[in-house]
């Protein structure tokens, strides 16, 4: 009897659960499917399945995640994802969740940039992005307010904010400089004033944690959460040789003035500053992308952001689309779209590759981050400085949108865009202030306003200039 009962229990080994690999694949790929929105939205609908529905993790455990993966560079859902899928079912349930939340993104911006190369010139085309522009806009000009409510809370929030926007604005600080500076105040700050630096304090439970089943850690710490030097080491090399390899046979071949050796480099830097979301660093790839490498002209790149947000998977999925475009362009030996299509891969591969690494790393040493004042003080900092910059990002975007000709002038060290007012684009002035309200006052989704803006100016572009 007791041999029955032991062979009709389910096993728990070797991951301290029961929960079959098979359907943790499915309700991942439901996650990916359904990881619309941004990361508010997509972190909200991983909650609501995985908490609330499936019950295989426990709410505070869920919350600890995320208050682990809000400190990486990275898109914290995507890597909030990976975390819960390590947790579940070791490296292969990591490998697999973190893939899942990105492929539907990578597919569906891959064919939109490979028709957007190919039709570009199309009236239609042209005219559909000149509505999404404009409501890429006003969805930024609304993540400066929601971030800014969030993080400045305090005089001394406000001034790293008005310091990070003048020295990327007006002086053209590197965003990784900034970021850096703004988490070496914050540890400062903890231990001068922790009252006015630690303002974001992540996401604490409101109490204890609901009755639900934690499955993972239910009766002990399963093996591959245990964090030893010897698994610390073989993971860093694992996945830094996966990292850089790519990287070191493209500039041994190919040279290190080579499009595809420019795009692994680039987005390999990217990579471990993206603090902050991808609005953060968004300027700060608009600017290199646009002004240094040539890769876009500037009204592009807001063609790029409105593709990644009205597509599954991480906003920064955008890099794929500015690495298609760069490519495309300078193919060298490839045809263009096999060059845009390599590119691609590549720019994706550079991007996500660190994410993994962050997590299958620092994962199971995530309880010693629990509780820490000087790393919230840090990431208070970081917050602060981040809404200056995605402000940056608000004013350069508003001035290419609304401006048919901008003079950059260096006067005293100093960068100033000055437009000519008489090129004004009234129209697009006025369709952003449309979508912002939609967005504001009336809390319209971030997809129908970008769809109503796309049919509008191609209503606007038809009225116009006529069939």
């Amino acid at each position: 009897m007791r041999e029955e009962e032991t062979a009709a229990r389910p096993t728990k080994e070797p991951y301290g659960h029961s929960i079959a690999f098979a359907e943790a694949l499915r309700v991942w790929a439901r996650v990916a499917a359904l990881s619309f929105g941004g990361p508010a939205g997509q972190i909200a609908v991983m909650h609501r399945i995985l908490v609330e529905e499936k019950k295989w993790i426990s709410e505070g455990r869920f919350l600890h995640a995320l208050n682990y993966c809000m400190l990486l560079p990275g898109p914290e859902a995507q890597q909030l994802a990976t975390y819960i899928g390590w947790l579940l079912h070791g490296t292969a349930g990591g490998l697999v969740a973190g893939t899942l939340f990105v492929l539907p993104g990578f597919l569906s911006i891959l064919v939109l940039s490979i028709l957007y190369a190919g039709f570009q010139q199309f009236t239609v085309v042209q005219a559909m992005f000149f509505g999404i522009k404009a409501a890429v806009l006003a969805i930024v000009v609304e993540a400066v307010l929601r971030i800014g409510k969030r993080a400045l809370k305090t005089p001394p929030m406000v001034l790293l904010a008005a310091a990070a926007f003048v020295a990327i604005f007006f002086f053209d600080v590197p965003f990784p400089a900034i970021i850096l500076a703004a988490a070496a105040i914050g540890f400062l700050g903890a231990r001068l004033d922790p009252q006015r630096f630690v303002v974001i304090r992540g996401h604490a439970p409101s109490g204890a944690d609901e009755p639900v089943v934690d499955a993972v850690l239910a009766e002990g710490r399963p093996g591959h959460t245990r964090p030893s030097l010897a698994r610390a080491l073989k993971v860093a090399g694992i996945w830094l040789t996966l990292w850089f390899t790519p990287l070191v046979v493209l500039g041994a071949t190919l040279g290190l003035d080579h499009v595809f050796t420019q795009i692994g480099i680039f987005f390999s830097k990217l990579a471990v500053v993206t603090f902050g979301g991808a609005y953060a660093v968004l300027a700060y790839m608009a600017q290199e992308a646009v002004e240094r490498y040539g890769w876009l002209a500037p009204g592009e790149m807001l063609d790029g952001l409105g593709m990644a947000e009205t597509t599954p998977g991480p906003l920064i999925q955008v890099v794929q689309f500015v690495a298609f475009m760069g490519a495309f362009r300078d193919p060298g030996a490839l045809d263009p779209y096999s060059a845009g299509i390599f590119a691609s891969v590549l720019a994706t591969w550079v991007t996500f590759v660190p994410c993994f690494l962050w997590i299958f790393l620092g994962a199971p040493y995530v309880e010693s981050l629990r509780g820490s004042g000087a790393l919230s003080a840090a990431l208070s900092s970081i917050t602060a400085a981040v809404v200056g910059v995605v402000l940056n990002l608000a004013v350069w975007f508003a001035l290419h949108v609304s401006f048919g000709q901008i003079e950059e002038v260096r006067t005293y060290g100093m960068k100033l865009l000055l437009p000519a007012l008489h090129t004004v684009n009234v129209p697009s002035v006025l369709l952003s202030l449309a979508a912002f309200i939609a967005l504001i006052r009336f809390k319209v989704g971030m997809i129908p306003v970008i769809g109503a803006a796309a049919i509008l100016g191609a209503a606007y572009d038809l009225l116009a200039w006529g069939p």
